[in-house]
């Protein structure tokens, strides 16, 4: 028993934390598929509703929310970006305050969410920019726009690429079914994303440069990456609704830039140096 005790201390001590919080996302999306399969009115119970905190319920939701995803590609993409950006916070600010930071820009993100679309999502602008009050949020990305806020301050000269083709797929395919709502070969179009987004995952990680243009890698220097990732999706949910949470990635990005400011006018010399260590 206690070589077994051992032996389970090693495997879970090994893991970094950003490797934990992929895991935990990934067995919640499993069990969530399994549960919304069983009873599809689960996902009131762990999606964060507008509507539901203002009147003061279910406000566990601010948390559950935050590893609940209920498309696959919507767990794809985000836990890509949280491999990425996730390892890089970790690496500068240790695991500790990386946790309770990622916990705290996923719990303002919601509650920005929570009040710009309770509050001013109920005229026709509102909704298209904030969302409506009744509807539902999900999904890591509040906390993951955090990071890159961060890191937006941190290390802003740094050069990273924004993989812009998953995310191109995944607008077309709203910009299809708002167009032709009745077509039916959504289905097929709804594969056919999904089998790009599998191919990309597997891209990002390739060697071969001329494969990796399939997936559009776009290089440009981090602060730049949380403008061009929430201002293109505000303009075009204007006109195309779109399962993206742009309140909810604002409210995050707000706290990781506080953070990272913050960081950098109480730790100038440290701040600095990080800069330079992670800008090469």
């Amino acid at each position: 028993m206690n070589n077994f005790i051992v032996r389970r201390r090693s495997l879970f001590g090994g893991l970094k934390l950003n490797t934990l919080l992929i895991i935990i996302n990934i067995i919640a999306f499993i069990i969530i598929q399994i549960l919304l399969s069983i009873n599809p009115d689960f996902l009131r119970y762990i999606a964060l509703n507008p509507s539901n905190i203002l009147h003061g319920r279910f406000l566990w939701t601010f948390l559950t929310s935050m590893f609940s995803h209920v498309a696959f590609w919507h767990l794809a993409f985000n836990m890509i970006s949280l491999f990425f950006l996730g390892s890089l916070v970790e690496k500068i600010i240790g695991p500790k305050r990386y946790l309770l930071f990622y916990i705290a820009s996923g719990l303002f993100a919601g509650i920005v969410f929570v009040l710009l679309a309770g509050f001013f999502g109920g005229s026709f602008l509102g909704a298209k920019l904030f969302g409506n009050p009744g509807i539902f949020g999900v999904g890591a990305s509040g906390a993951i726009f955090g990071l890159a806020g961060f890191l937006a301050v941190l290390i802003p000269k740094k050069r990273i690429y924004l993989i812009a083709g998953p995310l191109a797929a995944i607008i077309l395919q709203a910009v299809i079914q708002a167009i032709f709502p009745n077509n039916p070969s959504s289905n097929i179009i709804d594969i056919l994303v999904t089998i790009y987004i599998f191919i990309s995952i597997f891209l990002m990680f390739s060697f071969n440069s001329k494969m990796k243009k399939i997936i559009l890698p776009i290089e440009m220097p981090f602060w730049i990456i949380p403008i061009a990732a929430i201002v293109p999706l505000v303009i075009i949910s204007l006109f195309v609704p779109l399962p993206i949470g742009n309140s909810a990635h604002f409210g995050g990005l707000v706290l990781g830039l506080i953070y990272g400011i913050y960081l950098k006018s109480k730790f100038p010399k440290k701040t600095q140096m990080i800069s330079k260590i992670f800008s090469r």
